[in-house]
């Protein structure tokens, strides 16, 4: 019994320092990506992109990326969709950075961050777990309810407000949207990404920039082994 007792003890010892040391490599790599420079280049080459941005809307765009590595970070080996197209395009600019760009990764994140493409949403009120994790973990990353949103995650939130052409957009309030422009135009809806169908009342929507019902939403994702 005494054997047994030891063995569990020493069980949960290991445990307890495990989680200690992965609690502790999160905020390491947390810390790192928030102190990283990004080359200035990605910054030109969004411009280039969308001439009508400016150097703050630029910085915010960066900023973004920023945030998607800090939910890459939270979020492990588990992919997770990009939602924001402008963030995407100063992704992959960084990625031609190739040396630059695999050394962040591994100090990052520990391993390398592959750009894969991956659907924002498959139909208008089925999000993908992607989608699904990347708006949790954004939200959580903003002190945001997911499930009852006061407001959008810069992420989801920029391509609207920087009224990208090719943008994904977002809005918290569907049912007004619907019953002022009396149009089914755009309804994807951030209930449905944050909460199951049986919580489809609680507010917060978003929507791809495509009217079409049958369109799906797109974007790019990262991680996955």
């Amino acid at each position: 019994m005494e054997y047994v007792m030891m063995i569990a003890f020493a069980i949960g010892i290991y445990a307890i320092v495990r989680h200690t040391n992965l609690n502790w490599v999160v905020t390491k790599r947390r810390r790192y990506i928030d102190e990283f420079v990004f080359p200035r280049t990605i910054s030109q080459r969004l411009q280039e992109r969308y001439p009508h941005l400016n150097e703050a809307q630029t910085n915010d765009v960066v900023e973004g990326l920023r945030d998607y590595f800090h939910i890459c970070n939270e979020a492990g080996r588990k992919m997770v969709s990009m939602p924001s197209q402008a963030v995407d395009v100063v992704w992959h600019e960084f990625i031609l950075f190739t040396l630059q760009y695999q050394n962040f990764c591994k100090k990052a994140f520990g391993r390398f961050l592959h750009h894969m493409p991956a659907e924002a949403m498959k139909k208008p009120t089925v999000a993908q777990q992607g989608i699904k994790l990347a708006w949790k973990l954004a939200c959580q990353h903003e002190h945001i309810s997911p499930r009852t949103p006061h407001r959008l995650p810069r992420i989801f939130a920029l391509d609207a407000l920087l009224n990208i052409p090719d943008g994904f957009t977002y809005q918290l309030n569907c049912q007004r949207r619907l019953s002022t422009s009396g149009s089914s135009c755009g309804g994807y809806c951030a209930s449905h990404i944050g909460c199951s169908s049986s919580c489809s009342s609680i507010g917060g929507c978003g929507s791809s920039s495509g009217c079409s019902s049958s369109s799906d939403g797109g974007g790019c994702g990262g991680g996955g082994d």
